[in-house]
């Protein structure tokens, strides 16, 4: 199913106006991307060479402790699932969690509502203004590497791999937060 751009722009744009960020980087962000929508009809798509808006989520196991992180292909180090939305994506969300699928291969991820942070970075295509979100994977989740990925793999909040790069760390942090929060207190 194709879904309009222009609609995918839309519902980026709301999700956008929508999301209270947590601090004034995130803030300053959250304007600059709205910014960027505001002004460019493609500013969704990766033939928007000065910038697009991406979607990825970090896998997460709550109950295990732990968060799936792939090893890309193209950039060297161990990042959250995530890319360029496409024009099947009805949402962002819904692109989130396409990649999440896609490059972990688990079966039955849930996303988390709303975004958990937003980070702009330069990749070998272009600059990346990416939405995160966090996935959540059932405690019998079993992991399947994709072709973008050179290693796939789970590690325990405290023990992140050295070539993890620090807006990662930092997604997991919040990611963490969010999902231990409401955890019994002797189940932490």
């Amino acid at each position: 199913m194709s879904v309009s751009p222009a609609a995918l722009r839309e519902d980026a744009a709301r999700v956008l106006r929508e999301w209270a960020a947590p601090d004034a980087a995130q803030e300053a962000l959250r304007r600059a991307y709205a910014g960027h929508l505001a002004a460019r009809p493609d500013g969704m798509w990766r033939s928007c060479a000065e910038g697009h808006v991406t979607a990825s989520a970090l896998v997460v196991d709550p109950a295990g402790g732990r968060v799936l992180l792939t090893l890309h292909r193209k950039i060297g180090l161990w990042l959250q699932t995530g890319g360029h939305c496409e024009r099947e994506d009805a949402t962002l969300a819904a692109a989130a969690l396409r990649e999440a699928r896609e490059e972990s291969g688990v079966v039955g991820l849930a996303l988390l509502p709303g975004p958990v942070a937003l980070d702009r970075h330069v990749t070998p295509c272009a600059v990346h203004m990416d939405v995160q979100y966090a996935a959540v994977a059932p405690p019998d989740a079993v992991e399947v590497r994709s072709e973008e990925s050179l290693d796939l793999r789970w590690f325990g909040w405290d023990a992140l791999p050295e070539d993890t790069d620090g807006s990662v760390r930092a997604l997991v942090g919040r990611v963490r937060r969010l999902v231990t929060a409401d955890a019994p207190a002797g189940g932490r």
